[in-house]
């Protein structure tokens, strides 16, 4: 069963966030992730406005999980540190 990962960012230094998102699209493309939606237009329907919205396509959890963990994707989180902050979590699909 299919899994993603949705992650709402807020970044504050853009320059720094570049670095995260030149290791963040390495580690997607070593893991064969499929992206979805990465930081395009959104509508608020309901609730407080996204910021910025990803949307991860992976084969299940423990892809998500293997992911996350991986040491490309902990390269690329290390970058992030002080220029986002990031509430992302994974859900099972139907």
């Amino acid at each position: 069963m299919a899994a993603y990962i949705i992650a709402d960012v807020e970044v504050s230094d853009e320059r720094q966030y570049e670095q995260y998102r030149k290791w963040a699209s390495m580690a997607l493309a070593t893991h064969g992730v499929r992206i979805l939606a990465r930081g395009g237009q959104t509508i608020t329907l309901e609730g407080r406005p996204p910021n910025r919205v990803v949307l991860l396509e992976f084969p299940d959890l423990t892809s998500a999980q293997s992911f996350y963990d991986s040491s490309e994707y902990q390269r690329a989180r290390g970058e992030r540190v002080n220029a986002a902050v990031m509430n992302m979590f994974v859900v099972a699909g139907v």
